[in-house]
This record gives structure tokens, sequence and C-alpha cells, in this order.
């Protein structure tokens, strides 16, 4: 069985960094993801999804070392879903989060070009609603994308 997630998207808050009871750091930030597309009419549509995200140890100081609102990030990790009974009410609460296993830190603040060599990398922008899927362009600016390094004929975003 696989429990593995990949997430691109965009910082909703800066992360809060506390430690356990054992020193170990643990960061905390939430992260918006969108969908588009064009409905039977034509008119285009958007969908955000809103993700808890959770790391731990050197990763949740190098997050909130250098992660800040609305820095563009990908995340790689697992989902996990805590329940607990509430205090007050007694009613079960549930809360799903994905703990990041690793996470790379992409382009400026509100998605601009930077660290990840332009947009997405030269990896195809899946939200584009011009994107043709397999065999069609390859977004974020293409050749070599200005310095997200190595080989950018590789279609794998990882």
């Amino acid at each position: 069985m696989v429990n593995k997630v990949f997430l691109l998207g965009n910082l909703g808050r800066d992360p809060e960094v506390r430690s356990t009871s054992s020193g170990q750091p643990v960061a905390n930030f939430s992260m918006a993801t969108s969908r588009r597309w064009r409905d039977k009419s034509g008119q285009l549509q958007e969908q955000t999804e809103w993700h808890n995200i959770v790391c731990f140890g050197r990763q949740a100081e190098v997050a909130g070392r250098y992660l800040n609102k609305g820095k563009q990030v990908f995340v790689e990790g697992r989902i996990q879903t805590s329940s607990w009974d509430d205090r007050n009410t007694g009613e079960k609460r549930y809360r799903t989060e994905i703990i990041c296993e690793n996470f790379q830190m992409l382009g400026g603040a509100g998605g601009g070009g930077g660290g990840g060599g332009g947009g997405r990398g030269g990896y195809p922008d899946y939200d584009d609603p011009s994107y043709g899927g397999a065999g069609g362009d390859q977004g974020g600016g293409g050749g070599n994308g200005g310095g997200g390094g190595g080989d950018e004929d590789d279609d794998i975003p990882f």
C-alpha cells in the first residue's frame, strides 16, 4: 500500500515553529493548491484546496527560517488523520495533515520566478487551461528555464 502526496502550492501563512517535549522542532503551516478548468459553457472555473502541513526536525527549522506567506513550495509527504474528543462538547473531532518528508522552495512570494528556474521550473503548468497533456507544451518558459539546473528534458517533476 502507498500513502504518498505531492503538492505544489503557496503558503497561506507563515510557518509556526514549536518544539516537542523532547526538544524536536515542529513547524506547521497551511498551503493552498488550486485547479482550473473550463466548464461546459466555456467559463473558467477555479477550486482551491487548503492543506495543513507539518514538518519535523531540520526541515521544520528550515521552513521556519525561509518560508513565508505566499511563497511557492513543492511538498512531498504522507496523509495522516488524527482524532480526539472535544473537551467542551465531547464531539469527535478530526484533523487531516500532510506530514512533510521533503520540500523544495520554488519561485518568490506569489509564485513569481526565482529559485525554481522560473515559475514551475520547466515542468508542465497543469493548471493552465491551454496545457494539452502528454506531448504538449512543457510550460515554465521551456528550454533550460534560466537556472533550474539539470536535465530539463526529464518530464518527471521530482
